[in-house]
C-alpha cells in the first residue's frame, strides 16, 4: 500500500519531505522556463498549442552538390476559394469501370504490368522485363476487390497471419512448403518465419548474425536496413521487435505476391529489381543491405549490380549476403565466390566476418570504407570512382554506373560521420543539412511544426484512430516530419544535454513520488512517455520537389523517389493511410488530378483514409472526383480533406458489403 503524507509526518520523515519539496520546486522551475521552446512535458505525449492551425514552416535552404545555393519555395495556404464555397455532396459525373484483364486485374500494377510494352522488349537478360514501362496515358479503371475481401487483421497479430481472401495465391506455399515462408491454415495464410537460409528461424538467424559481428547492434547503430530479394519480409518483420526499420524489396516475378504479403503483413516493403537501373534510393542511405539467396548475379554486367548496392550503402556499412557459394565448394560455386572476391577487392570492401552456424548455412560480412585512403592505393583503378557531381541527380530512370560512388563531405570537404545511434538521429541535425546559419533552426522548426499538426489536428481534431492504421505513406514527405507520430518521445528536437537532465530530474521526482501515488497511477504516467505508435511511414519525395531524401534516411527513416503523374511500385490495397500535404502545386501543371485519385483508390486498402492539406482550389477539383468513387468526404478548418474509401466498385461489385 502506498505510504500516505500523514503517516510520513507522523514517523519525522523530515528529511525526505524537505528533499522531496525541494526537487518538486527544482522540476516546477526548469520545467516551466522552457515553455516557450518546449510546448511539451518530456513525461506526456498529450500537449496542447496555442494556435489552432500551426503555419507551415519556412523552407529548408539547399545547396546543390557543388555547395551552390539552390533556393526553394514550400507551398503555403493562401486560398482563392473559400471553404464555404466547396460543397462536399458534389460529384463528378464519371462512368467508371473495373480493370478488364480477367483475373489479373485484382493485382493491377499499371507500371509494371504493361505487357504490351514488355512483349516489344528487345532484351530480358537484365531484368528489363521487371522493371517499369508505364502506359501513356494513364489507364482510368479500378482494381477490383479479390472474392471475398476483409477488414486485414490488425498488427502485430497480423506479422504472424493474414486472410488468405484478400491474397488469395496458395502458389508460393506449394513451392517453397519445404523452406517454410508460408502455410495455409483454414481461412488464413501463416507466417512461421522460416526462409531459404533460415533453417531455425529468421529470429535464430537474426541472433546469429550479432554473435558473428557483434559491431552490428540491432537498433542502434543499425537502424536502417535494405532486403534484397526479400522473399515475404520475414527478417524485416522480425527486426521491427529490435527498432529497426527494414526496407524489403523484390520484383513482381514468378514468387507470386511475395511483396503483396509483406505488405499485407503490416511489414514495409516494395516492388523493386536490380536490372538495368538505378534504385529509387540516395547515395549512401543504407546502414546495413542484407541479400540471402536474393539471386541476383553480383558480378553480371560489369558488376554494376554490386556497384549499385556500393551506392546505396552507407560508408562503414555492412553489407551481409548468405548464399551457397560463401559455404560450399562446387565447381560453380566456386566459381562465383572467386568472381566475388575480384570485385569486392576492387570496391575496397572488407571481409569483417565469415561463418557457418549449426544447420550448415553460412554468411559473409562485408564492410564499405568510410576513408579514400584504399581507393587510392588500388593498383589498378577500375571500377573508377564517379565524376564529382555539379548538380542535382535524383535516381529516377537513371542508368547504373559503372563507378563507385564517391563519399559524403560536408561543405569543408571533410569526410561526413557515421549518423547518431538511434533513437538520438531522428531528432539530431542531420549530417547533409545545408550549411546556412538558419538551417538548423529551419528544421527544429518544421518538427515542431509537425509535431504540433500531428497532436492538435490530426489526433485530436478529426478523431483518426491510429489503432487501426498500420501502413502510412507521406506523398510529399518534405523532411519526414509526418513520421513524428511514430515516436511522441522525440516531437521536439531538444539539444540532448537538456532532455538527459529533464528526463533524469523527472525520474527522480518519480522516483520520490512514487510512495505518495497509487502504483496505478505510477503506471500511467510511464505508459505515457514510453508509447510508442505501432505504425510505419514510407516517406516519397516527389521527383518535382526539393530533394530531402538523404536528410530522411539520415533521420533513421525510409523512402523512395517518386513522380506522382505515374502509378507507385506497389500493389492495390497497400496502405491504411495516405497523406499529401500541398501536393498538387506542382502536379497540376504536368498530370490530371482524375489521374492521381485513380492512383490513390489503388493504393489505399478499403476502409482506410487519404489526408489532405492543401488549398481550397485544389481541394474543390479533387473532392468530386473522390466522391465520384463514393469515397466519404469531410472539411476540417478550410484546409484539411479527409477522405475514407469504401468497398465500392462498379458494376457487379456494387452490392459487395463492408466486412
Amino acid at each position: 500500500m502506498p505510504i500516505s503524507v500523514q503517516n510520513m509526518f507522523k514517523e519525522r520523515k523530515f528529511p525526505f519531505l524537505f528533499a522531496f519539496s525541494f526537487l518538486l520546486i527544482s522540476v516546477t522551475v526548469l520545467l516551466f522556463s522552457y515553455s516557450s521552446a518546449s510546448p511539451s512535458l518530456l513525461l506526456s505525449t498529450n500537449f496542447q498549442v496555442s494556435d489552432p492551425l500551426p503555419p507551415p514552416p519556412r523552407p529548408l535552404p539547399t545547396r546543390s552538390p557543388n555547395n551552390v545555393p539552390v533556393s526553394s519555395t514550400k507551398p503555403v495556404s493562401k486560398t482563392t476559394t473559400a471553404a464555404s464555397d466547396v460543397d462536399l455532396n458534389v460529384s463528378l459525373d464519371i462512368k467508371w469501370e473495373n480493370c478488364q484483364l480477367g483475373p489479373l486485374a485484382v493485382d493491377y500494377i499499371p507500371c509494371l504490368d504493361n505487357w504490351k510494352a514488355i512483349k516489344e522488349l528487345k532484351s530480358r537478360r537484365r531484368m528489363e522485363h521487371r522493371e517499369r514501362h508505364c502506359p501513356k496515358p494513364s489507364p482510368r479503371c479500378l482494381a477490383p476487390l479479390p472474392i471475398g475481401y476483409k477488414v486485414p487483421v490488425h498488427w502485430p497479430k497480423s506479422r504472424d497471419m493474414i486472410w488468405y481472401s484478400n491474397v488469395p495465391h496458395p502458389k508460393l506455399v506449394e513451392y517453397k512448403k519445404e523452406q517454410n515462408w508460408v502455410r495455409k491454415s483454414g481461412d488464413y495464410f501463416v507466417f512461421p518465419g522460416g526462409g531459404t537460409q533460415f533453417k531455425n528461424g529468421v529470429r535464430s538467424y537474426i541472433d546469429f548474425i550479432h554473435k558473428t559481428l557483434p559491431a552490428i547492434k540491432w537498433g542502434k547503430n543499425i537502424r536502417v536496413i535494405l532486403d534484397v530479394g526479400c522473399g515475404v519480409a520475414s527478417f524485416g518483420g522480425s527486426l521491427l521487435d529490435k527498432d529497426v526499420i527494414t526496407m524489403s524489396f523484390a520484383p513482381k516475378d514468378e514468387h507470386e505476391s511475395q511483396i503483396q504479403f509483406a505488405l499485407e503483413r503490416g511489414i514495409p516493403a516494395i516492388l523493386s529489381v536490380i536490372g538495368t537501373q538505378k534504385l529509387t534510393f540516395p547515395d549512401n542511405a543504407y546502414d546495413l543491405i542484407h541479400c540471402a539467396r536474393c539471386r541476383v548475379h553480383w558480378d553480371g554486367d560489369g558488376g554494376k549490380p554490386l556497384l549499385e548496392l556500393n551506392r546505396v550503402l552507407k560508408p562503414g556499412g555492412y553489407f551481409i549476403w548468405s548464399a551457397t557459394p560463401v559455404y560450399r565448394d562446387d565447381e560453380r560455386d566456386s566459381k562465383v565466390w572467386k568472381s566475388m572476391v575480384a570485385l569486392t577487392t576492387s570496391l575496397c570492401w572488407k571481409i569483417v566476418a565469415k561463418t557457418v552456424d549449426s544447420t550448415g548455412v553460412g554468411l559473409v560480412i562485408y564492410q564499405k570504407p568510410s576513408s579514400y585512403s584504399c581507393y587510392k592505393q588500388r593498383k589498378e583503378k577500375l571500377p573508377p570512382l564517379c565524376e564529382q557531381k555539379t548538380n542535382q541527380n535524383v535516381s529516377w530512370y537513371e542508368p547504373l554506373s559503372y563507378c563507385i560512388s564517391r563519399l559524403p563531405v560536408n561543405r569543408m570537404g571533410n569526410l561526413l560521420r557515421w549518423s547518431t545511434p538511434w533513437p538520438q538521429r531522428l531528432s539530431s541535425k542531420p549530417p547533409s543539412l545545408p550549411s546556412e546559419p538558419d538551417a538548423e533552426d529551419i528544421f527544429i522548426e518544421d518538427t515542431k511544426h509537425w509535431a504540433a499538426l500531428v497532436s492538435e489536428v490530426y489526433l485530436d481534431g478529426l478523431a483518426i484512430s491510429l489503432g487501426r492504421i498500420r501502413n502510412v505513406m507521406d506523398m510529399n514527405a518534405g523532411y519526414g516530419g509526418l513520421c513524428v507520430i511514430r515516436d511522441p518521445m522525440t516531437y521536439i528536437p531538444f539539444h540532448f544535454d537538456e532532455r538527459r537532465y529533464k528526463c533524469f530530474v523527472g525520474v527522480l521526482c518519480l522516483i520520490f513520488l512514487a510512495p505518495l501515488i497509487s502504483y496505478e497511477l505510477y503506471d500511467i504516467w510511464f505508459a505515457a512517455a514510453l508509447i510508442d505508435q505501432p505504425l510505419w511511414v514510407m516517406n516519397v519525395v516527389p521527383i518535382d520537389a526539393q530533394d530531402t531524401l538523404s536528410i530522411i534516411f539520415e533521420r533513421g527513416l525510409i523512402g523512395v523517389y517518386h513522380d506522382w503523374c505515374e502509378s507507385f511500385n506497389t500493389y492495390p490495397r497497400t496502405y491504411d493511410l495516405l497523406h499529401a500535404s500541398f501536393l498538387f502545386k506542382n502536379l497540376k501543371e504536368r498530370c490530371d488530378i482524375i489521374d492521381l485519385a485513380v492512383e490513390m483508390d489503388r493504393i489505399l486498402r478499403p476502409g482506410g483514409y487519404l489526408l489532405v492539406q492543401d488549398t481550397m482550389e485544389n481541394i474543390k477539383k479533387l473532392n468530386p472526383v473522390l466522391r465520384s468513387l463514393h469515397w466519404s468526404t469531410t472539411l476540417y478548418q478550410g484546409q484539411f480533406l479527409v477522405g475514407e474509401k469504401g468497398f465500392w466498385r462498379p458494376s457487379e461489385n456494387d452490392n459487395r458489403k463492408e466486412t
